[in-house]
């Protein structure tokens, strides 16, 4: 029989085309400059000492902004998502994970919410600078996470070189206007999370 988490991933995955495709009048779409892809990861009821990752799905890859809204409307809103799971949006080509090439010597920075509501605007606003390349830095950029928990949420911008310290306090800076978020926000280096979960931040702004 199968599990609660593997029957939403398959929902969510089969809803996403047809969400997709809902794009009202026949227009001419508009292109991003790049492609993207949304990820899923329902991390409950992992099994103690299971490889993290094995529950990621890839969803479904887009390069339109019609495609983005229809996703995002009809799927991609955090305040649809149960407690203990992940939504990633990362450029076509990088798996949201420490091993990948691209994220290997990166870094993130990170904002807590105790408010869902904060959370779900936090997100769309950096979904949409994402994808509209609002950032100086856009090659610099890796994607974002939103973790949805049943303390407090989190949502993490994710770049590429961590020892790049003009690049990521420039991204960082930005970042924070973008969310409009006064509380000090920090960078932490992927290697020194590998080794310490609760390692300290090295940037912050």
């Amino acid at each position: 029989m199968a599990s609660e988490a593997a029957v939403e991933v398959n929902a969510i995955s089969a809803a996403a085309p047809e969400a997709a495709t809902t794009t009202g009048a026949e227009k001419q779409p508009h292109k991003l400059e790049r492609k993207w892809t949304f990820w899923f990861d329902n991390r409950t009821g992992h099994k103690q000492g299971a490889a993290w990752g094995t529950s990621l799905r890839k969803v479904y890859t887009f390069d339109t902004v019609e495609e983005f809204w229809c996703l995002y409307d009809q799927i991609f809103k955090p305040s649809k998502l149960p407690g203990n799971t992940d939504f990633h949006l990362f450029k076509a080509g990088i798996e949201p994970k420490w091993e990948d090439p691209e994220c290997a010597s990166g870094g993130k920075w990170s904002v807590t919410s105790n408010r869902k509501a904060n959370l779900e605007n936090m997100w769309l606003e950096t979904l949409m600078a994402l994808i509209g390349e609002q950032f100086d830095e856009a090659d610099e950029i890796c994607g974002v996470v939103a973790s949805v928990r049943s303390r407090q949420d989190k949502l993490a911008l994710w770049t590429k070189t961590a020892t790049n310290e003009a690049a990521q306090m420039g991204i960082g800076r930005k970042w924070k206007e973008i969310i409009d978020v006064n509380d000090k926000i920090t960078y932490s280096f992927h290697d020194d999370s590998k080794r310490d979960r609760s390692a300290k931040g090295r940037y912050n702004v």
